[in-house]
């Protein structure tokens, strides 16, 4: 899954696509570099992001989404947690809703299942400005698992077709709790798990690389380990790294003849 955010504010890209065009060139980009899904977000949800108007978010991306659905080469995710701006962007042309606040809106259900598309499941403790105010968890590879799991279930009781979990690294989580959830990848149950760490702080923490710019090599790290533990999907800024190294990868774990 390649980003494409259309914010001014995202923490690693913030207003490198300022225009329609600019956000489009970008999506085309991650597609001919080997992008099965593009995630387009109109709205920052690092930590301190604060809420964007539905106007102001459905401005940024929905000619993104149209023109990209003109396209017809790849899957489109819409990156919103307000089920009016998911219902607005698969009328668009979109094809998956990637809420990051785990059906934080409780019209997100019926409206996926009502359009008949899949959703990704994240979970979130708090909200952007204020998750990484001192998250505190007594386990938290179990109650990240046991929120996920219920949430993934309220889901399919509505008559969502399909669900992803995503655990959430970086979301009101510390710098301890990302590096368990990892090892602890993927979720277990029925769902499949996408993992998103691309050039977060704690790729930072760990490489020493202060510029989130810098830190594909590391994020690269992260998600080849979560390929290799078993995760369906990995949600990242350099798809053309990413497609080159899990390749590698998948050749290099093949069984002999």
């Amino acid at each position: 899954m390649g980003i494409v955010n259309t914010t001014p504010d995202s923490f690693s890209d913030g207003g490198q696509f300022p225009t329609d065009d600019a956000a489009v060139a970008h999506a085309r980009r991650l597609v001919s570099e080997g992008a099965i899904v593009v995630d387009v977000g109109g709205e920052s949800t690092r930590p301190g992001g604060q809420p964007v108007p539905m106007d102001e978010e459905l401005r940024r991306v929905l000619p993104v989404i149209k023109a990209l659905a003109a396209d017809g080469n790849v899957i489109i995710s819409i990156d919103t947690y307000k089920s009016a701006v998911a219902a607005a962007a698969i009328l668009a042309g979109a094809h998956v809703v990637n809420d990051v606040s785990g059906l934080g809106d409780p019209a997100m259900a019926a409206t996926c299942a009502e359009l008949g598309v899949p959703i990704v499941i994240m979970h979130m403790k708090g909200t952007p400005a204020t998750m990484q105010h001192n998250p505190v968890y007594d386990d938290v590879v179990a109650e990240v698992s046991t929120h996920l799991l219920e949430r993934a279930a309220v889901a399919v009781r509505a008559g969502v077709p399909s669900v992803i979990v995503d655990p959430g690294i970086g979301f009101g989580k510390t710098l301890d709790h990302n590096r368990v959830l990892l090892r602890s990848l993927p979720i277990h149950g029925p769902f499949p798990t996408m993992v998103g760490a691309s050039r977060k702080r704690s790729i930072g923490e760990w490489s020493g690389v202060s510029d989130p710019a810098l830190r594909d090599p590391g994020s690269l790290a992260v998600h080849l380990d979560a390929a290799r533990r078993g995760v369906a999907m990995v949600r990242v800024h350099d798809v053309g790294g990413h497609v080159q190294a899990l390749a590698v990868q998948s050749a290099l774990l093949q069984s002999e003849p």
